[in-house]
Order: C-alpha cells, then structure tokens, then sequence
C-alpha cells in the first residue's frame, strides 16, 4: 500500500484528474484501447521474464499506460476495440512515434489462484479465453501454483496524445517503464473512460466475482 504521503498526493492529483507519475505500464495497443473507451475494465498480468525474482506486482498506484505492438495480439484477442482486425502489427522500431493516450489508477488488487473465477471475469475484458489460460498456467518453476495478478483499474484519457520517441530500452520482457515528466499541459486535463455511476457498477460486479481484494486503493467514484 502507498505511504500516507504518497496517498495524499495521490488523493490531490486524483481531484484534479492529474497524473504525477512518470511510470508507464506495458501493453497490447489494443487491450489499452478497449480500457480507454471503457470496454475492458481490469488488466490481467502474469509478468515475463524480466521481471526479477519476486516476479511481477501492481507496485504502482497510478501508472501511464504505454501501448505496444506484440505483433501477434490481433490472435489472441476476442474483440477489437473500433471493430476490424489489427492484424499482425509491425512493432516499433527506434525513433518511431508512440502516442501515449491513457493514464491509470488502481483501484482494487487480486492474486486470482481459482481458474471458475477468473472464467466468470470474461465480461470484463478482450482477451480470449486460451491467452488468459495460458498465462494462468506459466510459471518460472514446476514448483509454482497456477494463478495471475489481476488489477481493476480507474482509466483517465489525456485530452491531447502525448508522442514520445521509441528507444531500445522501451523493449523486452518487463511490464513497467520509466518515461520522462509528461509536460504539463498534456496532462492537466484528463477525463475519465467511465463515468462514476458506470464505473461503481463495474466495480461492484468484479468484487461479487473475485471476491475480497488484497489491496484496496481510492479512487473516484470508487467508494
């Protein structure tokens, strides 16, 4: 859980509908889509081989959300946020543009170990059922038990993109990054991809199926 002086930092960006953070979360061009027009409303995250030891963890309460182009996501994905198929997307290559559309919150944590769940969760986002399965069975060691990290999310859209340069180090098997400050006019104003009303219902689904969180933070319309 954040410190209290994080928290109270978090809080004041959270009432202005700011992000602090220069930490971008790693993911598929289209899942981060589906989260930002309110499609999808959790991230569902084994980790990968980058991740250290204690393997992956949402250790991060607020996080930018950095699009990338697994050239074979358009097969693993049930649905395709604005319809049509991606395909097989050309991944980035150095100096290529990325355009940075999306920040995140968490809202509620879970290490989801019972696979009945994590099925009954489908409504809740793009990926077919044979790429979640995949991850809830991968494991570094024999020794480990099935299970993935699943986080409920509160996404925020920034009202103009913000384009960055694709580097090498943006690359490889780890889920977070270190970007530089976003300028703060690009991300001053943020609108929510769900209202409060829509948002609470979806939270109040996931928590009936999932059950009680391991962590818990604030957010708006969360209460």
């Amino acid at each position: 859980m954040p410190s209290s002086q994080c928290l109270a930092s978090w809080r004041l960006g959270a009432q202005n509908h700011e992000v602090n953070s220069t930490t971008a979360f790693k993911e598929w061009l289209q899942v981060c889509e589906a989260l930002g027009s309110g499609q999808q409303s959790v991230i569902l995250r084994k980790g990968g081989i980058h991740e250290g030891r204690s393997g992956f963890s949402f250790e991060h309460d607020q996080f930018i959300l950095f699009p990338t182009l697994f050239h074979e996501q358009g097969e693993r994905l049930k649905a395709y946020p604005g319809g049509g198929n991606p395909g097989q997307a050309p991944e980035y290559q150095p100096g290529d543009g990325v355009n940075i559309r999306y920040w995140a919150k968490l809202s509620s944590v879970w290490n989801l170990g019972a696979w009945e769940t994590i099925k009954e969760l489908e409504p809740f986002h793009i990926w077919k059922r044979e790429t979640i399965r995949e991850r809830f069975g991968w494991s570094k060691s024999p020794a480990d038990s099935p299970g993935i990290n699943m986080a409920l999310v509160r996404i925020y859209r920034l009202e103009q993109p913000w384009r960055i340069e694709y580097q090498n180090k943006h690359g490889g098997c780890r889920s977070w990054l270190k970007l530089p400050v976003i300028a703060r006019a690009a991300w001053k104003e943020s609108s929510p991809a769900l209202d409060d009303k829509d948002f609470l219902e979806a939270r109040q689904r996931i928590h009936r199926i999932a059950g009680v969180p391991d962590q818990e933070f604030e957010t708006e319309g969360g209460d």
